[in-house]
């Protein structure tokens, strides 16, 4: 294909048209890798007079392409794969202390990422999203098939509005309409997530199965997935686990009650635990990334109050997670945010603390993204957008 997929900038067809619906089958099975015909017929429950037709159209678009024969005896099967390399997802990141952005292809592919570090707080709702959109389109390449945020706090996704964002000091902000504005973008090609769903949702397309997701950053939170789907509960808040009680006698949360997790798991708690007032590890131009790795530094080189910080991290956090085992019975938990830079200490008080359980099952591991899953699982969702509708995009636009 010559150049990028031309977005309509509306609706398209109808999602529930049966023939939309089977082009949206035949790309999302295509998302596994290429298929043949016959095996596209069978895995989508499609007739296979009807595949032909599909994937002409599906061509047209520019969001399929022959991906030579499959081998075997006898006549050869010719297979198809996505042509996704011009059709560009746009994932955005706003964290209480950073901005980002990046684009992906329809394949998952990263085409270009960029990053800053900034008091968002201290911008503001317009000013925070001024830069957010700069960021934007210094990434693009052309016009986005979707775009998702990935956010600390809680969200609305259905409406798509951050109900509370307790690091950034907003609320009940309206995201996608403030961006869809300055990306000249329908509202409704813009999806707002909280950042541990949308970590989850990472995770769970890498191959993790169902899991919670534990988010470790300025605050603490987690996303369930099951059967492929992020639970989000009757309002969209679910997967609060901040304010589970791990120490009676701790210190008050903003919440109001005493000993929530997040007093004892936030990083910036975890820090003060860790080094004196005035140390450089609270540098917040170090952004979370530097202080992580001083952090990690310091534990390696067997500084002992640093240890102690990030053993008692994990202790706190399995007191939590044995509640959240024993009520969601997950078969993975997946460390996310600065908790998977910290795995290698964490893991194990964490199990420690499950195993003592009567459902203390569940395999902890620290999350292959890192960092960076919120973002990833953005981009998932940016491009679900196209995946669920085809017909987004105009046909004859190669």
């Amino acid at each position: 294909m010559g150049g990028t997929v031309a977005v309509t900038g509306t609706r398209g067809a109808d999602s529930a048209n049966p023939r939309t619906a089977n082009l949206a089958a035949i790309l999302r099975a295509l998302r596994a890798g290429p298929l043949s015909r016959t095996q596209l017929a069978a895995g989508c429950g499609i007739a296979k007079s009807a595949v032909p037709g599909l994937l002409t159209e599906l061509a047209e678009r520019g969001l399929v392409r022959a991906a030579g024969v499959l081998p075997g005896n006898g006549r050869p099967s010719r297979l198809v794969e996505l042509h996704g390399e011009d059709a560009y997802a746009l994932a955005l990141g706003i964290e209480a202390d950073r901005l980002s952005a990046l684009v992906t292809d329809l394949s998952g592919r990263v085409l270009a990422e960029r990053a800053e570090t900034v008091d968002v707080a201290a911008l503001g709702l317009q000013r925070g999203m001024d830069e957010l959109a700069h960021l934007a389109h210094r990434v693009l390449p052309g016009p986005p098939v979707g775009v998702a945020i990935s956010v600390p706090g809680l969200v609305d996704s259905a409406a798509a509005v951050l109900r509370l964002a307790p690091a950034l000091r907003w609320r009940d902000a309206e995201i996608a309409g403030l961006m869809a504005a300055r990306l000249n973008l329908p509202a409704d090609a813009i999806a707002v997530d909280n950042d541990a769903n949308l970590g989850a949702l990472a995770e769970s397309a890498a191959g993790a199965g169902d899991l919670f997701y534990l988010s470790g950053g300025t605050t603490v939170g987690g996303g369930l997935v099951s059967g492929g789907a992020v639970l989000r509960g009757a309002r969209g808040f679910a997967g609060e686990v901040g304010h589970i009680a791990v120490d009676p006698s701790g210190e008050r949360c903003s919440c109001g009650r005493t000993g929530c997790l997040e007093t004892k798991a936030n990083l910036a708690a975890v820090l003060r635990a860790a080094a004196p007032p005035g140390d450089p590890l609270h540098d917040p131009a170090l952004g979370v990334e530097g202080r992580v790795a001083q952090l990690k530094h310091r534990v390696r080189q067997g500084d002992q109050r640093a240890a102690t910080a990030v053993h008692g991290l994990g202790v706190a956090l399995g007191v939590a997670l044995s509640t959240v085992v024993d009520v969601l019975d997950p078969d993975v938990v997946v460390l996310g945010g600065y908790f998977a830079e910290l795995g290698d200490w964490l893991v194990e008080p964490i199990r420690v603390e499950l195993a003592v359980r009567p459902l203390g099952h569940a395999r902890v591991v620290p999350s292959r993204l890192g960092l960076k899953a919120p973002l990833r699982g953005a981009a998932h969702l940016a491009a679900e957008r196209l995946f669920a509708n085809p017909t987004l995009v105009e046909e004859a636009s190669v």
